[in-house]
């Protein structure tokens, strides 16, 4: 299939634990979509799928892993004038032993 008919960006974040913070900046009003793997791949096949975020208005947009599993997040265009510049950090939550990093986009 073709995907969706908008541009995005697209972020792997591996398996996450539940807490663990995604920080994401962007240079532009965007939708951050937080979504498992199995959403993803709904999304991709422009399928119904479900997502944790919305319009992100601000920047730095941080959202909370709801729970342990691979993770996506896609910064995406669809009702917006542009795509915007985006970067991903991942921040561990409290007590997690987990070190931060950078996600990297595909």
């Amino acid at each position: 299939m073709a995907g969706p008919n908008f541009r995005y960006t697209h972020y792997d974040l591996k398996p996450q634990r539940a807490g663990t913070i995604i920080e994401v900046t962007l240079n532009g009003v965007n939708n951050v979509r937080l979504m498992t793997a199995a959403n993803y791949q709904r999304f991709t096949e422009q399928l119904d799928f479900k997502f944790v975020g919305g319009v992100a208005k601000k920047s730095p947009l941080r959202i909370a892993v709801p729970e342990n599993g691979h993770w996506h997040l896609v910064v995406d265009m669809e009702g917006h004038h542009a795509l915007a510049e985006s970067s991903v950090r991942l921040v561990a939550a409290p007590g997690q032993a987990q070190k931060p990093g950078i996600a990297r986009a595909s």
